[in-house]
């Protein structure tokens, strides 16, 4: 069974769209589920908990540097393999980690597990917008995106869930599994190749990288994330030093984050299939203004959760539209400058964190973070403005 390419006018998203966004959703899951055991990991591989939390960097920096590496190395394969590949080692990675006690090994298992997800997450997002059709990208764009989300909402939270009553363990096996199961829709739904058309090389995709307007969407990836996640980062210590919330209520704020950012993503890949422009301008304002009323208004705890939820919800709206157009732009040659995207989304990430860490353990304490998102968000704008105008001047602005 194989996807069929709808026209423009076609209403629903094909099959495909859906599975793509639940392969998101368990590589979503594991990126942020050993935030959720990691005293139970730590206690059982006799290390500190700090150097548990290595897991997640490692798996970071594997984003980083190998969501671009991999999208060139699996450039001649047909994406449906490459996908359904990247699956099946997601899953040898998270059988190494849940077999092993080698601490060393299971760094090297995450950081393998990083190159998968990169892999899977470039071309997932190609396959989704060609799929779908140009009139339905963004669209297609923000289901795919949204199974991250969601897994921000279920996944970790069940993960940990999980790890708690089964053991950490267990979690990893399920996603193994889950995985395989994955890899074998993925093959079967996912369109073959078009015979005709251009063959894919990698000159082609380093020269789609020559339109300046890719690059401005690659700083708009990573200034998104940079100024949502420097305050998402470290929003436990403002909720229970500055709001006063007790440490078990954490989690279920954390919860209304994930609901925001699978709402924005959605919605965002819904009306930036039709105003791109008025969508990413009114989400960066928006998200520049809650990170300000956050730093203002952290002491009340009912405003406090109204603004993480808000948070969310424009925070993570722009994402699919971005890489809508990176996609978009790069015409014939799309698969660097998705990957390059997720990478910049990473990159983002690590950054605005770094630069968080040191504010909060400045005078300004727990809203320190919060402030430097909110400076971070300020300069959204002028990638933004610039890309709209090239666009204009192309005649592509709507």
């Amino acid at each position: 069974m194989t996807t069929t390419f709808p026209t423009a006018k076609t209403r629903r998203l094909p099959l495909v769209t859906y599975v793509l966004a639940a392969g998101v959703f368990l590589m979503g899951t594991t990126e942020f589920i050993v935030a959720g055991i990691l005293p139970e990991i730590a206690s059982d591989l006799g290390t500190s908990v700090a150097s548990a939390g290595l897991m997640i960097t490692v798996f970071a920096v594997g984003m980083i540097v190998g969501t671009p590496t991999m999208s060139i190395l699996t450039l001649k394969l047909p994406r449906r393999l490459t996908l359904s590949l990247a699956l099946v080692v997601f899953s040898v990675g998270h059988v190494i980690v849940a077999l092993t006690s080698d601490f060393t090994l299971i760094l090297g298992a995450r950081f393998l597990t990083a190159l998968a997800t990169g892999a899977f997450w470039a071309v997932a997002a190609v396959v989704g917008a060609k799929a779908a059709g140009a009139a339905a990208a963004s669209r297609a764009l923000g289901v795919v995106l949204g199974g991250g989300m969601l897994a921000n909402v279920v996944g970790v939270p069940l993960g940990a869930f999980a790890g708690q009553v089964i053991g950490w363990r267990g979690p990893f096996w399920i996603l193994a599994c889950l995985a395989l199961v994955g890899a074998v829709a993925v093959y079967r739904l996912v369109a073959s190749d078009p015979v005709s058309g251009p063959t894919p090389s990698v000159r082609a995709e380093l020269a789609s990288m020559r339109d300046s307007r890719v690059w401005l969407v690659l700083a708009g990836c990573a200034i998104v994330c940079g100024s949502s996640l420097a305050a998402y980062t470290f929003i436990s210590p403002l909720l229970t030093e500055n709001t006063g919330l007790a440490a078990a209520a954490v989690p279920l704020v954390l919860m209304a984050y994930g609901v925001g950012a699978f709402i924005g993503s959605t919605l965002g890949g819904h009306f930036g299939a039709h105003h791109p422009y008025p969508a990413l301008f009114i989400s960066a304002g928006m998200t520049f203004l809650v990170l300000g009323a956050l730093f203002l208004f952290s002491h009340y705890a009912v405003v406090t959760v109204v603004l993480i939820f808000l948070l969310g919800l424009f925070g993570m709206a722009t994402n699919p539209i971005l890489i809508g157009k990176a996609v978009g732009y790069a015409g014939h040659a799309p698969t660097l400058a998705s990957a390059l995207s997720t990478s910049a989304f990473n990159l983002g990430t690590a950054v605005g964190s770094w630069m968080a860490g040191f504010a909060l353990e400045s005078a300004l304490g727990a809203t320190g973070p919060v402030l430097v998102g909110t400076g971070v968000a300020a300069l959204y704008f002028l990638p933004l403005t610039v890309l709209m105008l090239k666009d204009r001047k192309e005649g592509a602005v709507a």
